[in-house]
């Protein structure tokens, strides 16, 4: 038999899955994958539902409903003061990560170098390269996550064609600032280079900051392409609704490969994100000052326990150092371990390096949860190691 894809055939199983059936086996507490125990706000689910039994359930529109378009640029202008044309410059699609896809499979050629920065989301790197992209990686070292300029600026030169990052960025919590933002944008005009910016958990940020969103910068506005999720900011990661914004150009190339990826998303599903796009500033706030409750919960309690938390300022995950607590091996091998022994799942912070150097003392924790699931793990850490 002739092989498969070599780069995708090279590929293990996801982080999130190992350890999800590891918790699994050994009825563990699952603060690992970062999906929500909410259900979402009624509103939104029931509007997908009602659209559903009576709505229009065939094909929609390639580019998606024009409900949920124009509610994603009535959204970019409340939040961010963008001016976006919903007919030439806003596309549905299946999932962020089909954005993603859609986004890397459009705009890379073969042998076009790709700007990333570690720690990343796991699926980056995979469509990177089958997408025939050259990775330059370029890496954040806890605790402070500080972007390193110097590094950065030597990863840009005549063979690059974007950089790919998200902000507040999974899996360390950061949110970059627009001094940070700036200097990013600066590289990408001289160079000539697109901007990818994966902002799905824009609305879940925390201790009074604020996303700024690189679309907004001093020339960006027709070089960066804004990648949004229903999933998150509605709590319905299950749905796989996803939402890019980019200038005429760049989309003209993105929609012609989503059309040949997932052509088009569930319509009810479409409607609800449009219905919950269009909620009042208080959800989204109430929205991040719940998850910030559920963040200082959690990390309060990890501290005590004797883990040194790191700073979080966004996203669903905080990262604690388990090094205080006295186990000496990786961060695998404390994973494993809480999971068996302890009866809590995390996830291990190297898994989302490529580098055999990255930080092998970190676990990152998922408090997007009911209080209860959270003070189970609390409960169940705390016998462990405090006993």
């Amino acid at each position: 038999m002739k092989p498969a894809n070599s780069t995708m055939t090279a590929l293990g199983t996801t982080v999130f899955e190992v350890m999800s059936a590891l918790a699994r086996e050994h009825k563990s507490v699952n603060l690992g994958q970062g999906f929500p125990d909410d259900k979402g706000p009624e509103e939104v689910r029931a509007a997908a539902a009602d659209f559903l039994l009576n709505g229009h359930n065939q094909y929609p529109p390639m580019m998606g409903i024009p409900e949920l378009r124009q509610a994603v640029a009535e959204h970019a202008k409340r939040f961010q003061g963008l001016d976006i044309d919903w007919q030439s410059e806003v596309l549905v699609t299946s999932g962020a990560t089909e954005a993603l896809g859609d986004c890397l499979f459009g705009l890379i050629e073969p042998g076009d170098e790709v700007v990333l920065i570690e720690p990343l989301y796991d699926s980056y790197l995979p469509m990177v390269r089958r997408a025939g992209g050259v990775p330059k990686l370029v890496r954040l070292e806890p605790p402070h996550w500080r972007l390193p300029r110097e590094q950065l600026a030597a990863a840009f030169g005549p063979k690059t064609k974007l950089i790919l990052f998200n902000t507040p960025m999974n899996p360390c919590s950061k949110v970059f600032d627009r001094e940070e933002l700036s200097f990013i944008a600066g590289l990408c005009q001289q160079h000539d280079v697109y901007a990818i910016c994966d902002e799905v958990y824009e609305h879940i940020i925390f201790d009074d900051r604020r996303h700024i969103s690189m679309m907004t910068l001093p020339g960006m506005r027709d070089r960066t392409v804004r990648i949004g999720s229903a999933g998150k900011s509605f709590s319905l990661t299950g749905w796989k609704v996803g939402y890019v914004t980019a200038a005429p150009e760049l989309m003209k190339a993105i929609a012609k490969t989503h059309q040949f990826m997932t052509f088009t998303t569930p319509p009810n599903l479409q409607w609800g994100a449009a219905t919950g796009l269009r909620l009042g500033d208080g959800y989204f706030s109430n929205l991040a000052a719940d998850m910030q409750r559920k963040r200082d919960r959690l990390a309060t309690a990890l501290a005590e326990i004797g883990f040194d938390v790191l700073p979080a300022h966004g996203t669903y995950f905080v990262t604690a150092d388990f090094r205080p607590l006295g186990f000496n091996g990786t961060d695998e091998e404390f994973c494993r371990h809480i999971t068996v022994e302890a009866g809590v799942t995390a996830v291990p912070v190297s898994a989302f390096y490529q580098s055999q150097e990255a930080p092998r003392y970190f676990a990152r924790f998922c408090f997007c949860k009911d209080d209860s699931t959270l003070d189970s793990a609390i409960a169940r850490l705390r016998a462990h190691f405090c006993s």
